[in-house]
């Protein structure tokens, strides 16, 4: 990739672009609108990976994709999350392509393999040469097969985090359903307050006390996501949480100005 041009990673949450609720369920207005947002930013470059929200994971679930091959049953089960988180992204693609945004989607599946849930391979080129291009790649967390596991989940945490190790990248934009990362879970826990700015180093501490989501969610919720971006911080890549369900916040976030969420960063 040009080494010039600045990389926005962009992860918007599957609570914010579906009824999580609702198996099956797109919100397609907040769709709509955030697309709006991310082409009025008018970044350099960006790579966009979506959840699974009441796509994915009410299936997974139901199947147990995440712990693995164990019966012939489950083979039924991963053909359907596949098969909803296509239909999925394919609702992203279009509202994109109808703004007039050049974006292809990617299943994972196509250049990631992982072992024991963990990305083993990861092939990067062509999506270098897409960004190279001015395309927008549009990732999403799946079902994958797995070389231990026959097959299992994998986060579009994880991905973002992979990506944004291998390929340079100048920050990472997570849209939430929340302002951000809070003391306690803030959906059960009226006394939560919310955490402006966080190092790396007090995030490890505080880790172990982050609440985990209380939706139904295969891929760790909020805990999860905390230890996924670990290496991001790591490689000294700033990252911006913010509530994508409030209108201008993904945008105000992408141009990089101030806006009310959660900042982490390197010690």
């Amino acid at each position: 990739m040009d080494s010039k041009v600045e990389l926005t990673v962009l992860k918007l949450g599957g609570s914010v672009i579906t009824v999580k609720e609702k198996p099956l369920t797109a919100n397609e207005i907040a769709i709509n609108r955030l697309i709006k947002e991310i082409y009025r930013a008018n970044v350099d470059s960006v790579f966009v990976v979506h959840g699974g929200g009441s796509f994915g994971h009410f299936i997974a679930k139901k199947y147990k994709i995440l712990e693995g091959y164990k019966t012939p049953s489950q083979l039924e089960g991963f053909a359907k999350t596949r098969q909803a988180m296509m239909a999925l992204n394919k609702i992203i693609i279009d509202a994109f392509i109808d703004k007039g945004i050049p974006v292809v989607g990617i299943p994972p599946s196509a250049c990631i393999l992982t072992e024991n849930g963990r990305i083993l391979r990861f092939e990067t080129r062509s999506i270098e040469k897409m960004l190279d291009l001015g395309i927008t790649p549009v990732m999403y967390g799946d079902a994958v097969l797995d070389e231990k596991l026959g097959f299992t989940i994998l986060s579009g945490d994880q991905i973002i985090s992979k990506l944004a190790t291998s390929v340079k990248t100048s920050r990472i934009v997570i849209g939430l359903d929340v302002d951000g990362l809070y003391t306690a879970d803030p959906k059960t826990d009226s006394e939560a307050k919310l955490i402006g700015e966080i190092s790396l180093r007090k995030l490890r501490r505080f880790l172990n006390n982050i609440a985990g989501s209380s939706n139904v969610d295969v891929t760790g919720g909020m805990s999860g996501k905390m230890s996924e971006i670990i290496p991001v911080l790591e490689n000294n890549i700033p990252i911006i949480m913010v509530n994508a369900n409030v209108p201008d916040r993904l945008f105000k976030a992408m141009r990089n100005e101030e806006v009310k969420g959660t900042k982490l960063f390197l010690d």
